[in-house]
């Protein structure tokens, strides 16, 4: 494994144990059972991942020639089920300060990480000339997981309702295509990945969102 193969697969653990915290956290706060807990984890981690790979003709998907990406999902989602439960934290704690923190965290680190991912996978894939798929892809991968999360747990899409989510990935996809083309590929996912973090972390701070109708009372 070359030096950018193992940037990439260590960016891609990362990326997965930042999302698995994330779907294991939507499972703990709608209290499922430690099972539905680690399959929210693993459905977060490896959900876009998959759509992508599916997407660009690698069959089966990466997640089933490399289980190593389920088995790091599942095992994060059971500690951390394991921590909340055996912390005894209280379900008020769930559901405000502790929750919006840890999932601001995990969901914009998994966010930055696998946008660019996703956009490395079409560039080695050999579509590095077709700039809307690599956007797409790096878009789908980046939000597909929490995605399907939120619709197996039964809460509005987290893309369609908090804090430019899509939007910043699809920024940080833009970037990273852009800047594949002018320097290396490490260099072009860094700055995708800045990208992305510096808008959710903008987004939340100063509470941006997108415009959108109200229902009249």
């Amino acid at each position: 494994m070359g030096l950018q193969e193992s940037i990439i697969f260590t960016l891609e653990i990362v990326g997965t144990i930042a999302f698995a915290a994330s779907g294991a956290m939507v499972g703990v706060r709608k209290s499922m059972d430690i099972f539905g807990v680690c399959v929210l984890g693993v459905l977060t981690a490896v959900g876009g991942g998959m759509t992508r790979d599916i997407i660009v003709g690698v069959i089966p998907p990466a997640v089933f020639q490399r289980p190593v990406y389920v088995a790091v999902a599942a095992v994060t989602s059971c500690l951390f089920f394991a921590g909340m439960y055996f912390g005894k934290i209280s379900a008020q704690e769930k559901s405000h300060g502790i929750y919006e923190k840890i999932m601001l965290a995990m969901d914009t680190a998994g966010l930055g990480i696998f946008t660019v991912v996703g956009v490395s996978t079409g560039i080695r894939q050999g579509y590095g000339d077709n700039l809307f798929l690599l956007v797409f892809l790096g878009t789908i991968t980046g939000v597909g997981g929490g995605l399907m999360r939120d619709i197996m747990a039964g809460v509005p899409p987290y893309i369609f309702v908090r804090h430019i989510y899509a939007c910043a990935s699809i920024a940080g996809a833009v970037a990273c295509s852009f800047l594949s083309r002018k320097t290396d590929l490490v260099t072009a996912m860094a700055a995708g990945m800045a990208v992305v973090i510096v808008m959710r972390v903008l987004a939340a701070y100063y509470r941006w969102n997108l415009p959108r109708l109200k229902e009249k009372e």
